[in-house]
């Protein structure tokens, strides 16, 4: 995988009913307003979706349409994150990057560059977690007792609650580990919601708290605000 000039990235749009800047992103897009080469989609694109559970892509029917229609002109690559996997069914044209093969790395120049969503290199635990909730067999069971879409809609009220934007404590030591976790001359990842770069890490920006994503254009990474 080689990184493009005109290179889009977008991360932690979180789009659900209340988070829309995602929406006008791809249409933009589609509009051709926005020049783009390569879609990169680092993770946690949607509040909560996944290839098994019908209630989430039903009401995210618009943006998985136009993600489908981009990706049939547009090389699409999908890093799955922690609120949204099993998508393969769903993109059946896109480049899906499960969890459990992240890093996944491209060239840019000379630079070999790490890429994936961030919920990486984790705890014991953590891991476990993971696996349990990306269980096809169970999120089938789920979505058969999911009647009127009753358990859906828990999930629904409980992510909205939810604060997911906040600056991290210590940053700066935080990113030097990330770094040292790595084996790559670049890091990018999504995940943490800082909207940060350096010459060895960046955190693509948080469309859902920063209304930015990031563009790779004439040698430069740049966040550009919706």
């Amino acid at each position: 995988m080689t990184i493009k000039n005109n290179a889009i990235f977008i991360a932690d749009a979180h789009y659900n009913s209340f988070r829309k800047d995602l929406l006008g992103v791809l249409k933009s897009i589609q509009k051709k307003e926005i020049e783009v080469s390569q879609i990169f989609l680092m993770g946690d694109i949607f509040d909560f979706i996944c290839g098994e559970v019908d209630y989430f892509q039903n009401i995210n029917y618009s943006i998985i349409d136009i993600i489908n229609e981009l990706s049939s002109e547009i090389e699409t690559i999908y890093f799955e994150g922690n609120h949204d996997y099993n998508l393969k069914k769903i993109f059946p044209k896109i480049n899906v990057i499960p969890r459990e093969v992240q890093p996944t790395y491209a060239k840019l120049n000379e630079q070999n560059v790490a890429l994936a969503h961030g919920d990486i290199f984790t705890p014991t635990g953590y891991n476990i977690y993971c696996k349990v909730i990306r269980n096809s067999f169970l999120l089938t069971f789920l979505n058969l007792i999911n009647l009127n879409g009753w358990l859906s809609k828990i999930i629904v009220d409980k992510l909205a609650q939810k604060k997911i934007c906040h600056p991290m404590d210590n940053f700066l030591e935080f990113v030097q580990k990330r770094v040292n976790l790595y084996n790559s001359d670049l890091v990018i990842e999504g995940h943490f919601h800082q909207g940060y770069q350096d010459s060895k890490y960046i955190n693509v920006p948080s469309l859902a708290c920063s209304n930015q994503y990031m563009v790779y254009v004439d040698n430069q990474f740049k966040f550009i605000k919706v």
